[in-house]
């Protein structure tokens, strides 16, 4: 699908909402996502997995999903979470919920496929993100994030939120470490007690 045909169904979409035909929320992609995510989906085979937020309409066209099916559940007011499972492809209105779930598919699958998690920049800054990366990263799992930058956080400017990255200062940490050895068992006492 090239960008035009993209740019095209998202604007069928809005239209549709205008005239009240959509049952449910809805969350455009921009024009400015078509050739990036075009790009991207070039990497990605029919066999992969594919974990997307509310703003995915784009993602699932690219995916081979077909538009009479993406049109027809977004119809039905589910835009910000469809799922197609057959195609191997999920998504969620939870901020940063996909990230645990396409950790766990990665950790899950025994083919040659790959997990792709699309995040955006407001949940690329929060916790669930980092644990699944942390995970991910330290059982090499076959999993690769795409964080979808727009610069914000919702509507307000993602570095008014978090204070984090290219939008503003980085700040001092907030973390103080010190080490010691473990002379107790991880729990009890490191024998089994009868009560």
């Amino acid at each position: 699908m090239d960008a035009a045909s993209l740019i095209a169904f998202e604007n069928e979409v809005a239209r549709r909402f205008e005239a009240k035909e959509i049952a449910g929320p809805i969350h455009l992609c921009s024009d400015t996502q078509a050739e990036p995510l075009i790009r991207i989906f070039n990497g990605i085979a029919p066999t992969d997995w594919v974990f997307c937020s509310y703003r995915q309409h784009f993602h699932a066209l690219l995916h081979g999903i077909p538009p009479e099916k993406v049109m027809a559940e977004i119809v039905a007011g589910r835009s910000m979470t469809m799922s197609f499972p057959e195609h191997r492809f999920f998504s969620t209105a939870i901020v940063g919920g996909q990230c645990a779930i396409a950790t766990g598919a990665a950790a899950a699958i025994r083919d040659d496929a790959h997990v792709w998690c699309f995040v955006g920049d407001m949940g690329a800054a929060g916790g669930a993100f980092h644990d699944a990366q942390a995970y991910a990263r330290g059982h090499t799992l076959p999993l690769t994030f795409i964080a979808e930058d727009n610069g914000y956080s919702c509507d307000t400017p993602t570095n008014f939120c978090w204070s984090i990255g290219p939008y503003g200062y980085e700040p001092p940490s907030l973390i103080r470490r010190y080490r010691y050895e473990r002379t107790r068992s991880h729990t009890g006492i490191g024998k089994h007690v009868q009560f």
